[in-house]
């Protein structure tokens, strides 16, 4: 079939080509750029915390309406690890001051140098004076784990005391030492000058991210200390469960806790699962909301697409007929609309691609998103070619179907 009459056939009626190749250039820029965000997101929302079996570890926050000295508390705290050990099915209990993922953390500013006036990154601090490794099953990659006689006991409302050791992640090591084998025995510092809080590593964990879960690589600049800390109506913990068992430890947890407890207390809990989720809950409303926009724009350029043909195949039914008169094929009819159709779409396809890169770079420069692959493009390309011809397909054989005898009618 020559390509030059349906080309100058095109020409003489522009608008309806260029409408529908506009529109699929727009809908190609848009699902290409939506479904690489909805890929970037969902590879965000999966990465792991570092936690071992999430579904098994547990949350538990025990607020005090009344509380008393700096040894009322820390007696407090024993006898609500005991009690929290006690309940049948918990594998270990952990003080800790915060969880990750939870988006409600501290964060403190690091140096390898008082001298230094600028610090080089942050971290945020799980403190605890029970091991974290063993509760979350942290992979330990380099050092130890703490021991009992290294977890100091501080006030934090009236001594400025630090612990003098602590464990952090591969992420944060590579950060404050470039190009280091290994990290155990350096020193670093709390903020900087003279004041800064000399910290010794005496382990590293291969990964455990902080509770704002940052995409970049500062979501793992994570550091255990070790030390008990009172001063607060607040006393939190993580569990561990059996597998299977975290439902029932819960309630069980909760009641030990409210029967041992001397004096009122509000308890709060919140599974792995159950912080996981709300932490991308936005991520997934935004990933389906884009799904949901793309599949739009898949049926609105189809219903174009389908608008377009059906209306030429009115506009020319006298001609066809003539073309069925002449000798024409219902092959040679339906060929001619599909063929048609695929040089608009392969119009539009061209455009969209361009417009794509340059939505994306838009979206890089602004936002800081990943490059587009190409595999988006070719994909996207290859869907709205199959699209057309697809939308196109029932109206061209409704032409290819006209009468020859159409050709004698009036108009």
């Amino acid at each position: 079939m020559e390509i030059r009459p349906i080309l100058s056939a095109l020409l003489r009626n522009k608008t309806g080509p260029i409408l529908v190749a506009v529109q699929v250039a727009l809908s190609l820029a848009i699902l290409a750029n939506a479904l690489h965000i909805v890929q970037v997101r969902q590879a965000v929302s999966a990465r792991t915390s570092g936690i071992a079996n999430e579904q098994d570890v547990l949350s538990l926050q025990i607020r005090h309406l009344k509380y008393g000295s700096h040894q009322d508390q820390l007696a407090v705290q024993r006898a609500e690890t005991a009690t929290l050990r006690a309940v049948p099915g918990v594998m270990s209990v952990a003080a800790t001051s915060q969880m990750p993922l939870s988006r409600s953390g501290n964060y403190s500013s690091l140096s390898i140098d008082r001298k230094q006036l600028k610090t080089i990154t942050q971290t945020t601090t799980y403190f605890g004076g029970d091991s974290l490794i063993k509760t979350w099953g942290l992979q330990l990659v380099e050092g130890r784990d703490f021991v009992p006689s290294e977890v100091p006991e501080i006030d934090q409302n009236t001594s400025n005391d630090f612990a003098k050791i602590a464990i952090i992640t591969r992420a944060l090591g590579e950060k404050l030492w470039p190009g280091q084998a290994g990290f155990v025995g350096k020193t670093f510092f709390f903020g900087a000058g003279n004041d800064a809080k000399e910290v010794r590593v005496i382990g590293v964990v291969e990964k455990l991210q902080t509770p704002g879960a940052q995409i970049k690589e500062d979501g793992e600049y994570s550091t255990l200390v070790p030390v008990r800390l009172t001063g607060d109506d607040v006393h939190s913990y993580t569990v561990r469960a059996e597998p299977g068992q975290l439902d029932r430890v819960i309630k069980e947890a909760s009641a030990a806790l409210t029967a041992a407890s001397p004096t009122p207390v509000i308890i709060k809990t919140r599974t792995m699962n159950e912080i996981r989720t709300a932490r991308y809950r936005a991520d997934q409303a935004m990933a389906w909301m884009l799904v949901t926009v793309s599949v739009l724009l898949l049926l609105v350029t189809a219903s174009g697409i389908v608008g377009m043909a059906s209306l030429w195949v009115t506009q020319r039914r006298k001609q066809i007929g003539v073309r069925r008169a002449l000798g024409a094929r219902r092959i040679d009819i339906l060929r001619y609309f599909v063929t048609e159709n695929v040089m608009i779409t392969s119009a539009g396809v061209a455009a969209g691609v361009l417009l794509a890169l340059g939505l994306n770079q838009l979206l890089v420069s602004k936002l800081e998103m990943a490059r587009l692959p190409a595999g988006y493009l070719l994909a996207g390309a290859g869907v709205f070619l199959a699209l057309g011809v697809a939308a196109v397909y029932g109206p061209a054989w409704r032409a290819a179907t006209i009468s020859p005898a159409t050709a004698t009618r009036s108009a």
